[in-house]
């Protein structure tokens, strides 16, 4: 269900955030989520909508950031932060078959996963200028008793690159988070397949 490399959108960066998610599909990751906090809902579900209709078929997963009617509507997955709503309540929202990721940025967190929460985003393992108002940081050593306190998979994030990805598989992080290494980049595609390739190498 999870895999090696996650992007998160930046509605910030020098290209649209669609051509974000088309090159992150074709560099191999798993999922795209679409994160943007100033944009309206119905903004949200037609970019949703045209990532689903385009990328879902492949393989992609789509998820939207805090939205819980639009992934509601559209069939997308959905992310939650620890402020952003009772999880339990949005997975009664969402699509049976929807995948549900949830922050968290401490080991007592990890005690308040409900059930139905597929995955977490386990952070800011470095402090990040993309999320200003993220937790301070937790380091590889956090992340370790962050995912050994988990009742689900954890996928790191919060400043990340491919030379991290040996420290966070150690760490015990099924995948991860990604936004300015991918969204940035010369090359979105291109950095996506080396991360993918950076996280696969034993």
């Amino acid at each position: 269900m999870i895999g090696a490399v996650y992007v998160v959108t930046d509605p910030g960066a020098p290209i649209p955030v669609l051509d974000q998610a088309r090159a992150a599909a074709r560099g191999g990751a798993w999922a795209v989520q679409l994160r943007d906090k100033t944009a309206s809902d119905a903004e949200i579900a037609r970019l949703a909508e045209t990532l689903l209709a385009e990328l879902a078929p492949g393989g992609l997963r789509v998820f939207v950031n805090d939205r819980v009617e639009v992934a509601r509507a559209t069939g997308a997955d959905l992310h939650l932060g620890q402020g952003d709503g009772d999880p339990r309540a949005a997975r009664e929202r969402i699509a049976p078959g929807a995948l549900l990721g949830l922050s968290v940025e401490t080991v007592a967190q990890c005690a308040a996963i409900p059930e139905g929460v597929s995955y977490i985003g386990a952070g800011p393992v470095r402090a990040t200028a993309t999320k200003p108002d993220a937790a301070a940081p937790i380091g590889t050593d956090g992340l370790a008793r962050i995912v050994a306190a988990s009742p689900v998979p954890a996928i790191a994030i919060g400043g990340l690159t491919a030379g991290d990805a040996p420290a966070l598989r150690r760490a015990g992080a099924a995948g991860m988070a990604v936004v300015s290494a991918v969204t940035r980049a010369p090359d979105p595609e291109a950095a996506t397949r080396a991360l993918v390739t950076a996280w696969r190498q034993r």
